[in-house]
């Protein structure tokens, strides 16, 4: 091997390990954006996904014509005439319980549309939750929060809660198939990559996955004018409001937060399996 080889191959090595300290100093600068700030004060690695630690955070800020990832126009939904979707209760509309209303128990869900351990939760969790939601064996009560806009940056966890509503608008069945297909592997972007769900057009797209919203002139209608963005705000604050809740997806059956210990909580159950057994030992028979 020549001498020119082997400085061009020398250099090649220095190109690599330059390369290799780069991607280390942007990982390390996106797990400290994970990690500080008001909205997320933790990571936790759990072994079916990941869960997202949480401090109280303002909901904040959507009107017709919004473009991806506007801002303005939540602040403008912030003053903007509520619209409570069909299949709500409660004086704002923040009360989502979708099940038998006899049933004796009451599963309660406390999660983020962008958040990367809500996505897990659902793809090995999601189809035995809404089988039991059927059953009877609980009804189910969801609260969904918008704090992970606030520390990622964008608006997409505003906007797929305001296209939930107007799911939930079309019937509770709409609104679990489409949740869960937001949090699917398909549809669910990276929390570090681009806000997807601020974009319309893509939350529609998910929506054509599900029968009920596919080709739904009312419901894209909805989606594309904002119909249900100040709802969205107001189960945001509704979220907020739960202070023991310190980490998404948070599980609760009656009043008992269900999960394996971490230091920062309770950790969700990662499985089906798990999270049958977790249930079933706190259920009133």
């Amino acid at each position: 091997m020549s001498n020119r080889n082997s400085q061009a191959n020398k250099q090649a090595a220095r190109e690599r390990l330059r390369a290799e300290r780069e991607r280390q100093a942007k990982k390390e600068r996106v797990r400290r954006q994970l990690t500080v700030g008001g909205a997320i004060v933790g990571v936790l690695a759990i072994a079916g996904g990941i869960g997202v630690a949480v401090a109280n955070s303002g909901g904040g800020d959507s009107t017709a014509e919004k473009t991806a990832g506007d801002s303005s126009a939540w602040t403008k939904a912030a003053k903007a005439k509520l619209v409570k979707p069909a299949n709500t209760t409660g004086a704002e509309g923040t009360t989502i319980v979708i099940g038998k209303a006899d049933a004796k128990n009451t599963l309660s869900l406390f999660e983020d549309p962008r958040c990367p351990g809500c996505a897990s939760f659902e793809q090995n969790v999601g189809e035995t939750v809404e089988k039991d939601i059927k059953d009877g064996k609980y009804k189910a009560a969801y609260h969904l929060g918008t704090f992970l806009d606030g520390n990622l940056k964008g608006t997409g966890s505003k906007n797929a809660l305001s296209a939930l509503g107007a799911a939930l608008n079309v019937s509770p069945d709409a609104f679990l198939k489409y949740k869960y297909a937001l949090y699917s592997k398909e549809f669910h972007p990276e929390e570090t990559g681009p806000d997807k769900f601020a974009d319309d057009s893509y939350l529609i797209k998910v929506a054509d996955t599900i029968p009920a919203l596919k080709g739904n002139a009312a419901f894209q209608k909805a989606v594309k004018a904002g119909t249900y963005d100040r709802w969205a705000l107001e189960v945001s604050t509704e979220f907020n409001s739960h202070k023991d809740v310190t980490s998404t997806p948070t599980v609760k059956v009656n009043d008992t937060v269900i999960g394996t210990d971490t230091p920062q909580g309770k950790a969700a159950p990662s499985n089906a399996a798990a999270f049958n057994s977790m249930v079933d030992k706190v259920l009133k028979k």
